[in-house]
């Protein structure tokens, strides 16, 4: 099936945006992919080490679905979001799972890692309001697509906003010198 109005959106600029849109997210989640899977090996914490790892293999799917965009739209195919729904569908790692290994031990161990946490929140920050922005700016089954990742990025978010809250607030909390 061709999109129906190629020609209208070819004039107006908007696929080859599309297309410009999704080859920069594209880069973009392979360098937090890449963030994820390099800073696992470096934390301290088994906790967080997973978390990393979970979310390396997410930034994969995330990979993924935009690689099939990208494809759709290079064959003049409407983009769809059907990948998107069974990456969902899959399930994505238990974020309530991860915080409620959060007890005080583990945060205070966690207490090195906090400038990598505070990162991994920043990058998941940044991504979500890329795909937002770009969301508001596209329409139909892109705007859609956008709209999905940006919910997955900022569930991400949360997470190690979460880490790297309750790791401060027991840094802040312990005697002067650590």
């Amino acid at each position: 099936m061709k999109i129906a109005n190629l020609e209208t959106l070819s004039k107006r600029g908007l696929l080859m945006d599309m297309l410009k849109v999704y080859q920069y997210a594209l880069q973009r989640e392979y360098e937090g992919k890449r963030f994820f899977e390099e800073n696992a090996g470096r934390l301290s914490h088994a906790a967080a080490v997973g978390a990393f790892k979970n979310l390396a293999k997410e930034e994969q799917k995330h990979i993924d679905f935009i690689q099939n965009q990208i494809e759709q739209i290079k064959q003049g195919i409407p983009p769809s979001l059907a990948l998107g729904k069974d990456l969902e569908n899959e399930g994505f790692f238990s974020q309530r799972a991860a915080t409620e290994a959060l007890d005080s031990t583990v945060l205070e161990s966690m207490v090195p890692d906090l400038p990598v946490l505070r990162m991994a929140y920043l990058i998941e920050r940044d991504f979500a309001e890329f795909y937002e922005k770009a969301a508001d700016r596209a329409e139909g089954e892109a705007k859609e697509a956008l709209k999905m990742l940006a919910n997955w990025e900022r569930s991400h978010e949360s997470l190690f906003r979460q880490y790297h809250d309750k790791a401060f607030e027991e840094y802040a909390g312990m005697p002067w010198g650590g």
